[in-house]
């Protein structure tokens, strides 16, 4: 954790940063996103409080979407109707897919970095590299299968080439900032070593806006941390959008670039 994260003056609109994102969970919201969906479009659902991609699903096209309306309108009725007290849905969230993300080698991938709450009183950030996660299989955005679609580990596993490939998915941010000043840097007219200074700034900026939000809902309290992951995607025009941040970031070491990384962050940590 080399760096401390400060405050920057500019505060960055939401859409600068995150994909339109709606809670289904929220009848409002759920309502708006319904009334958006008219269209051949990719969305994005998954659960809020869950990790490892466990309950992801694509909506690619209308016919998806209304079944996915009917089954949340089912639930509600059948729970008015057993007078039960009423129980908001389960907490889902709907994200536009950016369905034109970059690519290396001609797979998806986004960036695993840190945030470190190191201490809530007073308030301490601390950020740390992580790693890029790549996809086994080559990226095609109407595939159905999504092990194409989602790069973590857990994910990969599904993939029946991940035993072979395990080692190339999962790339350190050196390597990657090699490969776009060689690939990318003079056909997007990137200035030298992009990932450490411009991208590393933005995802710090992303970082310290998202706590600065959360913060008055932390408790504070002398000896309380949080290592927070913090799941950052570009695309094709060099856009750094926030996925997710995770509270619970999977710290498994089932490939070698992992083995070195992980063991340092936790120790830091600490």
């Amino acid at each position: 954790f080399s760096t401390c994260i400060r405050f920057s003056h500019r505060l960055l609109k939401m859409e600068e940063f995150f994909p339109e994102s709606f809670r289904l969970d929220l009848k409002d919201e759920r309502n708006a996103f319904f009334e958006l969906c008219k269209e051949e479009q990719i969305w994005i659902c998954k659960p809020s409080c869950s990790n490892q991609g466990r309950g992801i699903f694509l909506l690619k096209n209308p016919a998806a979407v209304n079944i996915l309306q009917a089954k949340l309108h089912s639930t509600e009725e059948y729970l008015l109707n057993k007078r039960v007290p009423y129980k908001a849905p389960q907490a889902r969230i709907v994200q536009r897919y950016i369905h034109q993300p970059l690519l290396l080698e001609g797979k998806k991938f986004d960036v695993r970095s840190y945030l470190l709450v190191a201490c809530t009183a007073p308030y301490v950030l601390f950020f740390a590299q992580g790693y890029v996660r790549l996809t086994c299989v080559n990226y095609d955005a109407a595939s159905d299968d999504l092990t194409v679609h989602l790069t973590n580990q857990y994910m990969q596993k599904k993939n029946s080439l991940y035993s072979q490939l395990k080692d190339e998915t999962v790339w350190r941010m050196e390597h990657f900032n090699s490969y776009v000043n060689e690939k990318f840097r003079k056909t997007n007219g990137l200035p030298k070593d992009w990932v450490f200074t411009v991208f590393t700034k933005r995802m710090q900026q992303i970082m310290l806006q998202c706590f600065l939000a959360a913060k008055h809902k932390l408790d504070r309290k002398l000896g309380y941390f949080d290592l927070i992951g913090c799941d950052f995607l570009i695309d094709e025009n060099f856009k750094v959008w926030l996925l997710e941040m995770n509270a619970n970031p999977a710290l498994h070491t089932n490939c070698k670039v992992l083995r070195d990384i992980i063991p340092t962050v936790v120790y830091e940590s600490l």
